[in-house]
């Protein structure tokens, strides 16, 4: 059976909360890591995520893969292609958010798309076209000294037309709050004016509900994970969607492992908050890049472990830290070494009864799910909001 909706994500953990999203909604959703072959089955799937590695490649790679993704669901019979972003809508001056955005229009043969990064339950929302996290402008939260992706600036169409090759407008709360009808209007006017692209306020899941229903027979969609909140019962009201499902994955047990590649605030009051019987290993980019053998040495360490007690490898530090290191090392060549270190150190354990394993950071999911070699995922019950428990395909 095909598809209905088929989404492009740029990282690996946002194609997870992208997929939970709709698994809450009722979806079968299955989550395949990387451009997909051609002939990977996604068995009943009504939606499928494909996780790519591309927030932080150059342009040229990411617009590729992107559309590679792109043609292998609408060969599934996908109906709805989603371009997922981040909900803090990451990125560098250059893209790639608007880069792969405006080929995806191209390849669809469409000319407007939604830009709605917002996520309330998460704490982000957008009025007036700018982007809060929590009750702090963009500009003004953590992200503003983000170590890759710095963002300084709220406005997210200055952001968007600064990366995308066409116009964009401002579809503005009271309008949502009229439904989907002015929602639709309010776009035909923004098409007339050459704009094509809509930056859609979000205040509360309602508005979600309101921009789904009016999207339903787009093309292209992109955003965060909330955007997907409201389109399978927009679906379903179109008679399309099956009835909604409750995913249900068998227990397991054996050693957990967690590791953090992440440096947002939320991660290191995470580590702050763990249990102190936890066992925690701290490292840094300097130390990975003076100690070959410290792979080796962590993947010890981590035996040595009580199997009933979760490990913590970690890189996480304050902002500060991390930009002394890059300064030291370059950026690409910490990110890269931490990465590195932590997916040897996956593999090696993950061949030894490792039964769970929690990985915090896009770059860095991406690097040990890589390592893995998983191809896919299954997704099932919500842990929290936007972080649902997987289960590998294979």
């Amino acid at each position: 059976m095909a598809i209905l909706i088929g989404a492009v994500a740029d990282d690996f953990t946002g194609a997870t909360d992208l997929a939970n999203t709709l698994v809450q909604a009722g979806l079968r959703t299955v989550q395949i890591i990387g451009v997909p072959e051609p002939d990977v089955d996604v068995g009943d799937a009504d939606a499928v995520v494909v996780a790519l590695k591309s927030r932080m490649a150059p342009v040229d790679q990411a617009v590729g893969e992107s559309l590679a993704a792109t043609d292998w669901l609408l060969g599934q019979g996908a109906r709805q292609i989603l371009s997922k972003y981040c909900s803090t809508f990451d990125s560098t001056a250059d893209g790639n958010i608007g880069p792969i955005a405006d080929a995806m229009m191209t390849r669809l043969d469409t000319d407007f798309a939604l830009v709605c990064p917002a996520f309330p339950g998460a704490g982000r929302t957008i009025y007036k076209g700018q982007l809060f996290v929590l009750d702090k402008l963009l500009a003004e939260s953590p992200m503003k000294d983000h170590p890759l992706t710095p963002m300084r600036d709220s406005d997210l169409m200055r952001l968007m037309d600064a990366q995308s090759q066409h116009e964009t407008g401002l579809i503005d709360l009271a309008t949502v709050r009229q439904g989907a009808g002015a929602i639709l209007q309010k776009i035909e006017i923004l098409k007339s004016e050459g704009k094509h692209y809509g930056v859609i306020d979000v205040v509360e899941d309602a508005d979600l509900m309101a921009i789904a229903e009016a999207a339903q027979t787009h093309k292209l969609i992109t955003g965060g994970s909330g955007i997907a909140m409201g389109l399978p019962a927009a679906w379903r009201g179109a008679g399309d969607a099956k009835s909604p499902s409750i995913p249900v994955l068998p227990r397991t047990g054996g050693r957990a492992l967690l590791l953090a590649g992440s440096c947002s605030a939320a991660t290191r009051q995470q580590i702050a908050n763990l249990p102190d019987p936890w066992p925690k290993r701290q490292v840094s980019a300097t130390e990975v890049l003076a100690n070959p053998d410290l792979a080796a040495t962590l993947s010890d360490w981590v035996r040595a472990q009580p199997i009933d007690l979760p490990c913590l490898i970690y890189s996480s530090a304050d902002p500060n830290v991390v930009a002394t290191a890059q300064a030291q090392h370059g950026v690409a060549a910490s990110g890269a070494a931490i990465e590195t270190l932590l997916s040897q150190v996956a593999s090696t354990v993950a061949a030894e009864n490792l039964g769970r394993l929690i990985v915090a950071g896009g770059e860095t999911s991406g690097a040990v799910v890589s390592a893995l070699g998983i191809t896919g995922l299954r997704i099932g019950p919500q842990i929290a909001p936007g972080v649902p428990w997987c289960e590998t395909l294979d």
